[in-house]
Order: C-alpha cells, then structure tokens, then sequence
C-alpha cells in the first residue's frame, strides 16, 4: 500500500474557507439592515459590542436568553425552505426576554452546518433579520462552524469558521442540510420596572396572545404522529380540505409578541408574562405564579387551531399530553391587574396578534388549574 503525499487543502477535508468569505459579503447587508442606536462597529470583527446610551437608565438590568428552534429544522429541511425559521429563532429569545419587562437589544446566532451552501445561508440569515427588525433588536454577529460532514469517510471535521451570522451544509446526498441553529438575545430593564410572581396577586386577569401554530416546540411528537404513525406527506394537506399542505402548516413561522408588549407595559397594568413554550400552559404559566396563587386557565375561551386537533386524534394523544406538549393556541399570557383589564387588552390588541381574557388568579398554592376541556 503506497503512501499518498499529494498536499491537502482544509476544503479537501471539507471545509471551505473562501466560501466563508463568500456568505460574509452576502450577508453584510442583511445584517446592517438591522442596525439599531448603540451598535458599535460592524459585522466581521471578533466579537459584536453595544453600547448603552449615557443617562438613559437610572439602575439598569441587563437580561439575556438563548434558545434554538429544535427538530422544526428537519421539516425546514424536507421542505428545502429556511426563511421562517429564522423567525421562530428571534421569537423563542426574544420573547423570553420580554418576560421580564426587557427591551431586546441585539442577538448573535450560532449555524452548525456540514458544508456551506451561500444561498441557504442567506436565507436563514434573511428570516433572522427580518425577524430583528420586528422585535426592534438588532442581529450583531454569530457563528457559523462548518463540519465537513458526509464526506468520502465520513470521519467528519470541524471548524469554527466565524462568517458572523447563519448557514447551512451539505451533506453525502448533496443537499444542503443544517445540523443546528441557535440565538442568543440581551436586553435591558430598569430594575424597578422587572415583571414577574412578585407582582402577582389574587384577582389578577390572565390575557391570551394567540398562537396560529406550533411555533418551535412539540415537533418531535408532531412528526411522529402525523409523519410516523399517521403515514402522511409534508405534501398532503395538512387535513382534509385544508388549504395548505403539512409541511406549510408545520412551518407557519412564530408570532414575535414582543412589539405589542412592549407598547402594552405602558399601560401600567403588566404584572408578569409566561412565554407558552416546551412544557405548555400549565408547565410556563406557574413560572410566574406566587406560591399563594393558582392561575385559572379556561379552556374554551378560545378557538384551539385545527393542527392540534388533527395530532390529538391521529396520535390517540391524551388531553393532559397535549397540554404538557403544544402551546395550543396560546402562545403568551400576560397577566394583568383587573381594574387594568380593559386599557391592556386594548394595548396587546393589534394587527397580527389576537388576545382574549382566558382566566384568573386566586388565592391558592401555586398550581395551574384547567377547566373547560373536553372530557
């Protein structure tokens, strides 16, 4: 057996350094397009920095989040579309740090990619920004690591290319395949303003903010049922006249709550806010209860979307499974003091966002108590 000496490249191995190169010019408008007060410098150094405006807070909090989009990235992937989910990503952080009262400033993403493909990158990147500009933050830098997996041997690779923000792969097929996303959000809050159990108390109204979707969580036990169980397409409709087909349900991108919050905090009422995300209502909405409290949850005060409905009865899933799994319908509860009820569900009431009173707090320990489920 002879000795190959020929010389190789880190492309050979699976890495490609000049397509790096290539997306960091691709995405630079993208990202610039995002560009807040505070922002210093611009994508490509080695790390983002924000500065906070002198004066502009007497005793500021600085908040931060971080969180991905979880296997919604393998139905983004059978579909070959990318765009939304870089929605969902700004969402699941930034909607975590409007809990707290915060102001999100900026956010980073990290890409784990097998090979760089520029146009899924920009796609990715595109969602992500489009998904800033609507939360208010700015996107000022990431990772994206290229593995160089699913070549030849399959011994894989590694790299920590940093091209600033989003990505993608190729993998043995020759599609273009991510293996991770993730986003990590900071903001800021005066630390007398900070929402949370603290304020909470007996009488306090719980406001829905509607969910059309899924948004990023329980698709691990929705692929199953409808993909595994249930044998469906992602081409199919997504049930019997349905408009749109599975995957375009599946992918419906996430409401970003935080604008209408935002402008909702000024009426004074906001006592805490529960992001409806993995572990549902009951396992979010005790978060910010007291433990002299439960939080009353009406079931039948809103419309539960038609996709929950269709993976409870394909999968035989239980009512108390759904509710740990999916957000049915309610993607954030604000609660709210009751004499304020009104002016808040006025202020959250905008274009995009659909809210209702679903419940109340009480004196109690603690616990989130459903009613008016079927059954």
């Amino acid at each position: 057996m002879s000795l190959d000496v020929r010389p190789v490249t880190y492309e050979q191995a699976g890495v490609s350094l000049d397509a790096a190169e290539m997306i960091v010019e691709r995405i630079g408008k993208v990202t610039e397009s995002t560009r807040r007060t505070g922002v210093l410098g611009s994508l490509g150094g080695f790390a983002g920095c924000f500065a906070l405006a002198p004066g502009a807070y007497d005793r500021p909090v600085l908040v931060s989040s971080t969180d991905g989009v979880g296997t919604k990235l393998q139905v983004a992937q059978a579909m070959s579309a990318f765009g939304g989910i870089g929605i969902d990503l700004v969402a699941m952080c930034v909607d975590d740090l409007v809990c707290t009262g915060a102001e999100p400033l900026f956010l980073l993403d990290y890409l784990a990619v097998s090979r760089l493909d520029p146009d899924v990158v920009e796609e990715i990147v595109s969602g992500i920004a489009q998904g800033c500009r609507l939360a208010g933050c700015s996107l000022i830098g990431g990772e994206t690591a290229e593995h160089g997996i699913g070549d030849g041997d399959g011994a894989g690779g590694g790299s920590g290319t940093d091209v600033g923000s989003g990505a993608s792969d190729t993998t043995v097929d020759g599609r273009c395949r991510v293996l991770d996303l993730a986003g990590f959000a900071v903001g800021v809050v005066e630390i007398d303003r900070m929402l949370g159990s603290q304020n909470v108390v007996p009488g306090d109204v719980l406001v829905g903010l509607h969910s059309p979707g899924l948004r990023s969580n329980g698709y691990t036990l929705a692929r199953h049922v409808l993909l595994g169980r249930a044998g469906m397409s992602l081409e199919d409709p997504a049930w019997q006249g349905a408009g749109n087909s599975l995957g375009q349900e599946l992918l419906l991108p996430s409401v970003i709550y935080t604008p209408v919050v935002r402008d909702a905090l000024s009426t004074g009422g906001i006592h805490a806010i529960a992001h409806i995300t993995g572990g549902g209502i009951p396992g979010n909405l005790k978060r910010v209860l007291p433990p002299d409290c439960d939080g009353i949850v009406n079931m039948s005060s809103w419309d539960i979307p038609r996709i929950f409905s269709e993976i409870q009865r394909l999968g035989d899933v239980e009512e108390e499974e759904m509710l740990r799994v999916f957000n049915l319908g309610i993607g954030m509860i604000v609660i709210a003091g009751v004499e304020q009820r009104d002016s808040v569900l006025d202020a959250l009431n905008r274009p995009g966002v659909e809210v209702c009173a679903i419940g109340r707090v009480k004196e109690g320990s603690g616990k989130v108590v459903i009613e008016g489920m079927d059954g």
